[in-house]
């Protein structure tokens, strides 16, 4: 019996044992995405993100559902996303080249100081700080820190003109390893806006207890 509960665990740690499929894992973290928009985000082609997407299914590490010609795939719940920051967290911990992407990230200029999660949406809540959200609208409608504005980053430099010069500028994007809001900052920084980066992502976030929105952008 031992051995079939061994054979059965290692099911997870075989699904899991690819960086496409651990990409994947880190992008449906985010929220419900097509096998189209999963393919464009990861760049793989669409039998490819398909074959894989198939693997984490047959683990039941993710579940699917189909409207008209389009299969949307999701995460059947948030034990899901713990066990990708688990093993995220481990690597930061046992693997120094892990460690090191990490202090790269955090040691980068445009980082965002430790800061109290809650002040910072009291900050946001007065209108002292405008909380860029520079995923996806996708990611954002499934799920956003409250008060954050969605401003993709492909469509940051035709919003540039909308956002005060006058206020401090917090964008963030999927979490710490996250590019998005690095180059956010730096396209910001740029054009003279006080901005900097938010190392947590909508995971980071939940998992910490603090709440989250959903659905359009209100402003």
């Amino acid at each position: 019996m031992t051995k079939d509960l061994y054979q059965q665990l290692a099911r997870l740690g075989k699904a899991a044992a690819s960086p496409a499929r651990l990409q994947l894992l880190d992008l449906l973290c985010q929220g419900p995405r097509t096998v189209e928009s999963l393919s464009n985000e990861t760049g793989l082609s669409f039998a490819n993100a398909s074959q894989h997407l198939r693997v984490l299914y047959a683990a039941r590490l993710v579940e699917t559902e189909k409207t008209g010609l389009f299969v949307t795939y999701r995460l059947p719940d948030d034990s899901v996303c713990s066990f990708f920051q688990a093993l995220r967290s481990l690597g930061e911990q046992r693997l120094a080249e892990v460690e090191s992407i990490l202090r790269q990230f955090r040691d980068a200029p445009h980082s965002l100081e430790p800061v109290e999660k809650r002040a910072l949406l009291s900050r946001v809540r007065k209108g002292d700080v405008i909380l860029l959200d520079v995923r996806p609208e996708e990611e954002y409608r499934a799920a956003h820190i409250p008060g954050a504005v969605s401003v993709p980053l492909k469509h940051l430099n035709a919003r540039l003109a909308t956002l005060p010069r006058g206020k401090e500028i917090v964008a963030y994007c999927r979490g710490p390893y996250c590019v998005l809001a690095l180059e956010a900052v730096r396209l910001l920084r740029a054009k003279q806006f006080r901005a900097a980066r938010l190392e947590d992502g909508i995971p980071e976030w939940r998992a910490q207890g603090l709440p989250v929105a959903a659905g359009q952008d209100s402003r």
